[in-house]
C-alpha cells in the first residue's frame, strides 16, 4: 500500500475508537498518531504512548515553530499533533491514522491545501466522517454505554449535531449502521486512495 495520511472525525457514540482498532488490526503497515497535550497523565496512561505530555510552555514554543499540524486549547489545556512524527511515517512508506474532531481536521485540511502537490502529506491526504444512523440511535448507544449522565449524553448529542451539520466538508463521509459493512466501505476508500497516488 501507498502511504496513506488517514484522517477518521466522528460524533462521540459513533463508532470511531472501534473502527481504528478494526483498521490498526487489518492494516500491519498502519500507524497510529500520537497527539501532544499539556494536562496531566492520567491513571494508566504513558507518555509517548497515549500522548506526549508536555509542560505549556514547551507546547507554546512548539506553536510558535510551526511544529504542529493543528492545535486546540480545552478545556484550559493544550492539544496537537505534531508534523514530524507523520512525515516520518509516511517517508518510510507506511500510513498514518488520525482520530481527531471536526474543528482539528479542518486545520489539517487548510494546511494540506497550502502544500505543493509533491508533498506526501498532499499526495496520501484522505478524510473520512463517521456518522450514526440517526440522533435516536446516537442517543441509545451513548445511555447504553452507561458511562455518562443524561446531561453529558445530551450535551454529546447537541454538539454531534454541529459536528455532522460539517461532514460535507470531509473527501468521504460513511454512516455506520452496520459495524462490518462500515468497515468494509473504509478499507475500499483506503484501498482506492492507495491506488491513486
Amino acid at each position: 500500500m501507498k502511504p496513506l495520511f488517514i484522517i477518521l472525525s466522528a460524533p462521540s457514540g459513533a463508532g470511531k475508537t472501534t473502527l481504528c482498532d478494526l483498521l490498526l488490526q487489518h492494516y500491519p503497515e498502519l500507524c497510529y498518531s500520537v497527539s501532544c497535550t499539556t494536562r496531566e497523565p492520567r491513571m494508566n496512561e504513558e507518555d509517548g504512548e497515549d500522548y506526549y505530555f508536555l509542560p505549556e510552555e514547551s507546547f507554546k514554543r512548539m506553536i510558535d515553530e510551526g511544529a504542529f499540524l493543528e492545535h486546540a486549547l480545552v478545556h484550559d489545556n493544550y492539544y496537537g499533533t505534531l508534523k514530524q512524527p507523520v512525515y516520518d511515517v509516511l517517508r518510510e512508506g507506511q500510513c498514518m491514522l488520525l482520530d481527531i474532531d471536526v474543528e482539528g481536521a479542518a486545520q489539517i485540511r487548510d494546511t494540506v491545501r497550502s502544500l505543493p502537490d509533491d508533498d506526501p502529506l498532499k499526495q496520501g491526504f484522505v478524510d473520512i466522517f463517521i456518522s450514526p444512523p440517526s440522533m435516536a440511535e446516537l442517543k441509545a448507544r451513548l445511555e447504553g454505554r452507561a458511562t455518562d449522565s443524561n446531561e453529558v449524553i445530551d450535551k454529546r448529542i447537541r454538539n454531534a449535531q454541529k459536528e455532522m451539520a460539517r461532514a460535507s466538508e470531509y473527501m468521504f463521509h460513511v454512516t455506520n449502521d452496520d459495524l462490518d459493512t462500515t468497515f468494509r466501505r473504509l478499507c475500499d476508500i483506503i484501498n482506492t486512495k492507495a491506488e491513486l497516488i
